[in-house]
């Protein structure tokens, strides 16, 4: 099964704020706001934060800690054997590895992964997407564009 993936993160190099997989199917999707401790960057708290709880139900909650957010993620894939999570952006790939890592050599329950980068010229999840700039909505947005091309 395919999965697409888009992150939401403060600034260059910053921390995760919001991660969303999509399948490709149209089945359950995953959704998680992550807690932050410092203040946003200005541009992402203008065009990011406003955005995260645009999303419909059961996707609305409290914002989770990382651990927290890590364990939902391995339950939400648990049964899975194997997983293709597909992203347009490098950062994602990066930040989705990162959650799933709790402590030194520790890692959450996760099937098989296996991850592709797709470079899409010309195209855009925020300037395609329902909701730009939601994680939710730009994967949905880059999975339609996706599967529209093959």
């Amino acid at each position: 099964m395919r999965y697409f993936l888009d992150c939401e993160y403060d600034g260059w190099n910053g921390p995760l704020l919001s991660l969303a997989l999509v399948p490709e199917d149209g089945g359950e999707e995953f959704y998680v706001v992550i807690k932050h401790e410092r203040p946003l960057t200005d541009w992402v708290e203008r065009h990011v934060a406003p955005y995260f709880w645009t999303v419909p139900e059961p996707h609305k909650h409290d914002p989770l800690d990382t651990h927290e957010a890590a364990e939902l993620l391995s339950q939400w894939l648990a049964g899975l054997d194997e997983v293709e999570i597909i992203a347009d952006w490098p950062e994602d790939i990066s930040l989705f590895c990162r959650l799933i890592m709790t402590g030194s050599g520790e890692i959450v329950r996760v099937p098989r992964l296996t991850f592709r980068f797709v470079r899409l010229p010309g195209f855009s999840t925020a300037r395609n997407s329902v909701v730009p700039h939601n994680a939710l909505h730009d994967a949905r947005s880059l999975r339609d564009h996706f599967t529209h091309l093959e």
